[in-house]
């Protein structure tokens, strides 16, 4: 655990530690072995959107590799140098914003009591990755699968297609034209039935099955018929069919015992309809991670205008859906008043694999998380991160086997929370992979803390760099309401121009 950094040495190796691995690291662990430098002028060609001769790109560019490989100067790749002023001579804290801005660079939050205990935020995401273990595996039907992992790969259980069909409505020739019509018809449905004799034709629609012998198709609208006293003529239109024409080979797709996705991967409804054609009526899954929500705070209100010292419940209507998106299955969200009792009550009874408070993690005369877990004999594995906002967060492990999250009670640092100990230890539980870490260029200049890092509301624009928001208070979320991610600012803040770690807010992909 990492004590606080107070001179210039130390406060560029805190911006070296969490710009460095924020970006080899910023999505969970991923390693940039694909990532180059490009010199004193900064990022190189590879996965930092630069050029090959060290120039900055525009692009947001994802790591192509996904495997560990050999890390870099993580000076070069946060276009930091020791022997600039920016690694010696960090932002101000408090630096202002132009003139006309909501509000500046970033509020202060109510110290923590475990200021002392604080890890750096690679190092807490990393903790709450490595807390839990893989739930078990259970098989679903197709209809409750979607949003599960994979727990072993889906294996093609037929050839597909398993069996030759037209790709288009038409006609089924054999041998070179023109062809004699056959008055019957093949429909996808039904059996091809006997074998189609060279110099014959039959009308076919899209995905019957082709009747042995058939050797091409002709599509409705490059074919001509004629009537004759001795039956139909079909002539080819637009030249003379090639062998396999608008044919859908058995097997194109793939062989039977074939894999086609890989343990892991979670069920989307396009996984399902591949599951579904693959000859699968259940699949065998991850279970999902049981998660419930418990709301801390008198002051909180669920309905109605805030008023006189109340104010409105954002968080509960906000994290259950989130959850959800990041592979839980959110059991319930609950108010719990302000007091010891009702607290390790809540906390005592839970059966979650993962409980969730909101407030109460901080030094106040009502913040009970900490006594509560303390008297319970709950093991303490991240106890305040630095981080930007959100610091007096905490990841315990219960007597029970299950963890509990404490995320701050102001709604973007608990956002912070989420992303950090919440996104990480669900990912492992549910048996999700890890996604791929990206970086993008600043528009412009982000203030930094001192000593942490900073999370900060972000938009792309038509260049794929990442504008700052605004109302990025702890307590705000319009800011958030728009972004399209949270870009990562290490100590000491980040220039215009320079890449920087984003992470996806994941509402409905699970990215962060």
């Amino acid at each position: 655990m990492t004590g606080r950094t107070t001179g210039p040495a130390d406060q560029e190796a805190a911006a070296l530690n969490a710009m460095g691995e924020a970006l080899l690291l910023a999505n969970e662990g991923r390693t940039a072995n694909a990532y180059a430098t490009g010199g004193p002028a900064g990022p190189g060609s590879l996965g930092l959107g630069g050029s090959a001769d060290g120039g900055t790109g525009r692009s947001a560019t994802p790591n192509p590799d996904p495997h560990p490989g050999p890390s870099l100067d993580p000076l070069a790749i946060a276009g930091l140098d020791t022997g600039s002023a920016q690694a010696s001579e960090p932002e101000p804290a408090h630096e202002p914003e132009p003139a006309g801005e909501p509000e500046p660079a970033h509020e202060t939050e109510p110290p923590s009591r475990h200021r002392q205990h604080d890890l750096t935020w690679p190092e807490a995401r990393r903790a709450a990755r490595a807390a839990g273990r893989r739930l078990p595996a259970v098989s679903r039907p197709l209809a409750g699968a979607l949003g599960h992992a994979l727990a072993a790969p889906l294996t093609a259980l037929t050839d597909l297609p398993s069996f030759d069909t037209s790709a288009m409505d038409g006609w089924a020739v054999a041998g070179p034209g023109p062809w004699m019509l056959e008055t019957r018809q093949l429909l996808a449905g039904q059996r091809p039935g006997v074998a189609l004799l060279d110099g014959h034709a039959i009308a076919i629609a899209t995905g019957a099955a082709l009747p042995p012998g058939a050797t091409a198709i002709i599509r409705h609208e490059h074919g001509r018929t004629e009537r004759r006293t001795d039956g139909g003529l079909l002539h080819a239109t637009h030249g003379a069919p090639t062998p396999g024409q608008d044919v859908r080979p058995r097997a194109q797709e793939c062989r039977g015992g074939e894999e086609l996705l890989s343990p892991g991967v979670v069920v989307t409804p396009a996984v399902l309809g591949l599951a579904a054609a693959a000859g699968y009526d259940e699949l065998r899954v991850i279970t999902r991670p049981r998660v419930e929500v418990l709301v801390l705070g008198d002051e909180l209100l669920d309905h109605g205008l805030p008023h006189a010292g109340f104010v409105r419940d954002a968080l509960g209507p906000m994290l259950a859906p989130w959850l959800e998106a990041l592979g839980a299955e959110v059991t319930g969200t609950r108010r719990v008043v302000d007091e010891v009792d009702a607290l390790m009550s809540a906390i005592g009874e839970t059966t979650a694999d993962l409980l969730i408070t909101t407030g109460g993690t901080a030094a106040g005369p009502v913040d009970h998380v900490h006594p509560v877990l303390h008297t319970l004999g709950a093991k303490l594995l991240v106890d305040g991160v630095a981080v930007r906002p959100g610091h007096p967060m905490l990841l315990a492990e219960l007597p029970g086997g299950g963890h509990l999250v404490g995320l701050p009670g102001n709604p973007l640092a608990a956002v912070s929370g989420v992303i950090t100990l919440v996104a990480p230890l669900l990912r492992t539980l549910a048996g999700r992979p890890v996604p791929a870490p990206y970086t993008a260029e600043l528009t412009a200049a982000v203030p930094g803390h001192p000593t942490d890092t900073r999370l900060v509301p972000v938009v792309f624009d038509d260049e794929s760099a990442v504008v700052p928001l605004h109302f990025h208070g702890p307590a705000m979320l319009r800011g958030l309401a728009t972004a399209d991610g949270l870009a990562v600012i290490p100590p000491g803040g980040a220039a215009a121009g320079q890449e920087t770690a984003v992470l996806d807010l994941a509402w409905g992909t699970a990215g962060c």
